[in-house]
Parts: structure tokens; sequence; C-alpha cells
């Protein structure tokens, strides 16, 4: 199961810390995912994470602005958001899928790709 936390709302160029915490995968599905979608729109990829070798991917949107991270301890991967902007409001989800999607581009971005979902957070920025 994926379990997302840490939506809210915040001002323009406030910062926000998502956390995902994953459990009951195989070591297959180590790519987690934060994805959103904003009302009236597909729900597009945010920033990837390999728990296995430590990549990170991000849409070029956040890029310089969010990080993603994980703490292979406690089972978490964090998705910290600075310099946020109205843009950036929707539901945030997380999503686990396997390593082999890493090796295609456009595999990796794909929502149909990730088997495992977790429950939505919201995010809301205001101007």
């Amino acid at each position: 199961q994926l379990q997302a936390s840490g939506g809210g709302l915040v001002q323009a160029w406030g910062s926000l810390r998502l956390s995902c915490t994953a459990s009951g995968f195989t070591s297959d599905y180590h790519v987690i995912g934060w994805f959103r979608q904003a009302p009236g729109k597909e729900r597009e990829g945010v920033s990837l994470l390999s728990s296995s070798s430590g990549s990170t991917y991000y849409t070029d949107s956040v890029k310089g602005r969010f990080t993603i991270s994980r703490d292979n301890a406690k089972s978490t991967v964090y998705l910290q958001m600075n310099s946020l902007k109205p843009e950036d409001t929707a539901v945030y989800f997380c999503a686990a899928g396997p390593g082999s999607i890493l090796l295609s581009l456009r595999a990796r971005w794909t929502v149909a790709n990730y088997r495992y979902w977790g429950q939505g957070t919201q995010v809301t920025v205001s101007s």
C-alpha cells in the first residue's frame, strides 16, 4: 500500500513537503512517482525516484523547485516543494511502478505503467 500525506494550503512562493509511505511491494516495484491532477486536467508525472539506485527525475515545470528524496529505513519518499506557484495546485498522488519503466523516457511518465496508487493529498497554492 501507499499512503500520501502533507498537502495543504500555502501562499505563492511558499513550501510544502509531501510524504509517501510504501509497504508490501516486491523489490521489482522500486520506482516511486509523484503525480498530480488539477481540475479538468489529466494526471501528470511530477517527479520519480528509484528506491533501488537513488536516481531521480523531474518534469521540466518543477525542476529547480521540487526535490524528491527517500528514507529507506522509514520506507518513505518525500517531495519537497519550494517556490510554489498557483499552477501547482492539484491533488498529488504517489504511485509505485516496476524498474523496467525507467528504460524509456515515455514509459516512466506514463500513468498506466504504475500499478499501485495511494490516495491523493490536496495541494492548494493561493496567489
